[in-house]
């Protein structure tokens, strides 16, 4: 992964972390799973595909469905 990709999905994640943060007290079990989902799925995506945006943003995807499934939804 180069510097740029990892600025990038630093930047992001950190954006969305807050984003996330701020409601997460009202959330329901599903969707504060699809929220964590989302983050683990994205991270691990970025990993096995060297950064490539298509696998991270795969692994974000298949964070949310598991997330949900795994958080009562």
């Amino acid at each position: 992964m180069n510097g740029k990709n990892w600025v990038t999905l630093v930047i992001l994640s950190l954006g969305l972390g807050t984003a996330g943060c701020a409601t997460y007290e009202g959330m329901s079990r599903a969707e504060k799973g699809a929220l964590i989902g989302a983050g683990v799925g994205a991270v691990g995506g970025a990993a096995v595909s060297d950064g490539g945006v298509l696998g991270t943003a795969a692994g974000g995807a298949a964070g949310v469905a598991a997330g949900v499934v795994c958080g009562g939804g």
